[in-house]
């Protein structure tokens, strides 16, 4: 049985892929099961992807773990998750480490329990000198508090004479966000049928390449993983250029 990745060109892999995990609670309904079982199932997909992200030689993958909007959901199923999280990244760390995989967190981790930000700030320690794939965990993220955080940060340099108004531009404003030194995403995955960006990355999503699957997160393994990177290499991308002019460059 042939695989999609035969079909992918290592020479043009994305250099950094980013995926919106959606469908657990869906997922575990269809299963009769409560949706902090989907949740659980999720573990096994994002080891999936992330070794193939290893594989492939993609240098950053970014996975929205948990929005500031999940905040909102049922105090249980919060509290379910966060447990969840900071069990799953102490015991996903050594496997992390051995395969050289650096993980790092952008988003407010101020809100997160105590134990969880402990644990989190340990794994990204133990793995701070990996130099293979960077994992990067959005953790309650989102891109409006990202982008009103840098203004804030801006202007405070403003204010204390470090920067002027007038200097602001594209990669100034680039050094004021959580995501500064990572380059912006070549390819956007979403997963459950859903079409939105959700308060993901909005600035640095600007140019990059959108593919949305059907299918739910628990169910995203190794060879959809696979097909969404032959997806994007079927694509022209043109950077408000003509394709007549990327020919011709």
């Amino acid at each position: 049985m042939s695989s999609f990745l035969d079909t992918i060109d290592r020479a043009r892999v994305p250099r950094h892929v980013a995926i919106i995990m959606d469908g657990n609670g869906r997922w575990a309904m269809q299963q009769g099961m409560a949706r902090a079982f989907g949740h659980q199932s999720a573990i096994g997909a994002v080891r999936d992807v992330t070794a193939a992200a290893s594989e492939l030689g993609v240098e950053y993958l970014t996975l929205y773990t948990f929005s500031t909007e999940n905040w909102n959901r049922p105090e249980d199923e919060i509290k379910a998750l966060m447990e969840l999280f900071a069990v799953t990244i102490e015991k996903e760390t050594p496997d992390l480490h051995k395969n050289n995989v650096r993980l790092v967190s952008i988003g407010d981790h101020n809100r997160l329990p105590e134990d969880a930000q402990r644990r989190l700030k340990n794994s990204i320690e133990i793995t701070a000198q990996n130099t293979g794939l960077t994992l990067v965990l959005a953790l309650s993220y989102s891109a409006r508090w990202e982008i009103i955080n840098a203004v804030k940060l801006f202007c405070q340099d403003v204010q204390s004479g470090k920067a002027k108004p007038e200097d602001l531009d594209d990669k100034m404003f680039d050094s004021y966000l959580t995501t500064k030194g990572i380059p912006d995403p070549d390819l956007l995955i979403r997963t459950s049928g859903e079409m939105r960006i959700s308060n993901f990355l909005l600035w640095q999503l600007a140019y990059s390449e959108l593919y949305f699957t059907n299918t739910l997160w628990p169910d995203f393994d190794k060879e959809q993983f696979y097909e969404a990177i032959c997806d994007y290499q079927s694509r022209e991308r043109r950077f408000g250029k003509t394709g007549l002019q990327l020919k011709t460059d």
